[in-house]
């Protein structure tokens, strides 16, 4: 199956899946390659209406595939008949929803149907499909609050506390919360994994059966996404697992899990993807939003939101601080010469040792296959010779990623500072949060200064 990829009509592309339902990961043989190269031609207007309207194979699945996926959505659904426990119908929170004129307003109607809520509040400017997304700039729910414009003031108008925004294609999802002081809380994609790792172990504890083995649990990050994930499963004894960036890879790598008889319980990428359950191998926007409804309303039944479950969740397993952002550059070579010079830094094959005056421990290098915390020397994850990454692990528990995009004209960086790996004054119930802040702050300035040099090459920060 091929779909497009892209939200915006100048960044359109394609994805391909295999039978598993997991985008795949190597390149095709020649063949497949031929064959998807005919499928690609003939979206540019060269289909054969009549034969497709001829043929006896004709048959639209849209219907049958939407029914079998609200119904394995009960899979992760706890709060609801026939549990007994009708607290989704009870709830006296409101929620908000944008589709971004995207695909997927009726879907999420649907999903909390299933899950036994009132049906959210659509955003009417954005309810309906619009390929010129004609009421935003850029209709990526990641962008934060800028985007979230129309569905904040809906969401004041009708006295909703918790905004869900899908992007157009339904695979991601934002997420706001009205706070005390009436500002909003959008949180980042790392934020909401820290959430929804620990509601989906949580929700598997109460409602494993007697011979449930945790060792047979599995969650799933990017290995650029946050480490809260790995902090949970070291603390209540399950497995978690890096992969490349991109959730081809976590499909992937959840397909084999599954056939080797292991249970997945999530995964996430820190650009807001999730995958809660295994009804489908790619990260999904309309099951997420209905758990974190399910979520916020088993909270609000204790008088506690989202924003200070989060708090609990670090003060538990240990504060982790993330930063994200980007630098755009339209010239490939400049790019190349970046990563390069990190490869042979004061000398030839020579990483650095220090990045301003933070210590760098260890270095990873996806693109070279290259880790020096590896006895062989030798990165456990698959070599990526396609695109430039590489990873920094600092002295003082930073952990900094240097990557391009696979789509975009990007330099990405991401950085995340954790308690629970730094010095004693940071660990778990003892962490001076703002300190962490700090020292976050001032490593990815050095990281910028020394290892990107904007100004030298010709580097743009993001606008938004």
């Amino acid at each position: 199956m091929i779909t497009a990829s892209h939200n915006r009509k100048e960044d359109n592309g394609y994805k391909v899946y295999w039978e598993t339902g997991a985008q795949i990961t190597s390149p095709p043989d020649k063949e497949i390659l031929k064959c998807i190269e005919e499928c690609v031609e003939s979206w540019n207007g060269s289909w054969n209406d009549n034969l497709v309207d001829t043929s006896p194979l004709k048959k639209d699945p849209l219907q049958d595939i939407c029914r079998k996926y609200m119904e394995d959505l009960k899979k992760i659904c706890f709060y609801r008949y026939p549990s007994g426990n009708e607290l989704n119908s009870k709830t006296t929170l409101k929620f908000v929803h944008t589709s971004f004129h995207g695909v997927e307003h009726d879907y999420v109607q649907l999903a909390f149907q299933v899950f036994g809520f009132k049906p959210p509040i659509p955003v009417p400017e954005q309810k309906d499909p619009n390929p010129d997304f004609s009421t935003v700039k850029c209709p990526n729910p990641e962008e934060g609050e800028s985007v979230l414009e129309l569905s904040l003031r809906l969401a004041e108008k009708e006295n909703a506390r918790i905004v869900l925004a899908t992007d157009p294609d339904a695979d991601r999802l934002a997420v706001a919360e009205l706070q005390e002081n009436d500002c909003w809380k959008v949180f980042t994609g790392n934020e909401l994994a820290a959430l929804f790792g620990w509601w989906m172990f949580d929700c598997w504890r109460k409602n494993r059966s007697r011979n449930a083995d945790v060792k047979n649990v599995y969650m799933l990050a990017t290995t650029v996404s946050s480490k809260i994930l790995k902090a949970i499963a070291l603390k209540e004894g399950f497995h978690f697992e890096e992969t490349l960036p991109g959730f081809k890879w976590i499909g992937s790598r959840i397909k084999d899990l599954l056939e080797k008889g292991k249970e997945v319980l999530f995964a996430f990428e820190e650009s807001i993807g999730f995958l809660c359950g295994t009804s489908v191998l790619d990260k999904d926007g309309v099951s997420a939003a209905v758990v974190i409804a399910e979520m916020a309303s088993y909270l609000e039944t204790s008088n506690v939101t989202l924003k200070e479950q989060l708090s609990k969740v670090y003060e538990k397993y240990g504060y982790h601080m993330s930063k994200t952002s980007y630098f755009l550059c339209y010239d490939p070579p400049t790019i190349k010469n970046i990563f390069e010079r990190l490869r042979n830094f004061e000398s030839p094959k020579e990483y650095p040792k220090f990045c301003g005056k933070f210590a760098i421990l260890h270095i990873r290098d996806v693109t070279t296959g290259y880790d020096s915390s590896q006895p062989n020397k030798q990165s456990v994850l698959p070599v990526s010779k396609n695109s430039q990454m590489i990873t920094f692990t600092f002295q003082n528990g930073c952990v900094a990623t240097l990557r391009t995009s696979g789509t975009e004209p990007k330099i990405k960086y991401y950085a995340e500072m954790c308690a629970s790996l730094t010095c004693v004054h940071f660990s778990p119930g003892q962490s001076d949060t703002a300190l962490l802040e700090e020292e976050l702050k001032n490593l990815i300035e050095a990281l910028i200064e020394n290892f990107l040099e904007p100004s030298k090459n010709g580097l743009t920060w993001r606008s938004v």
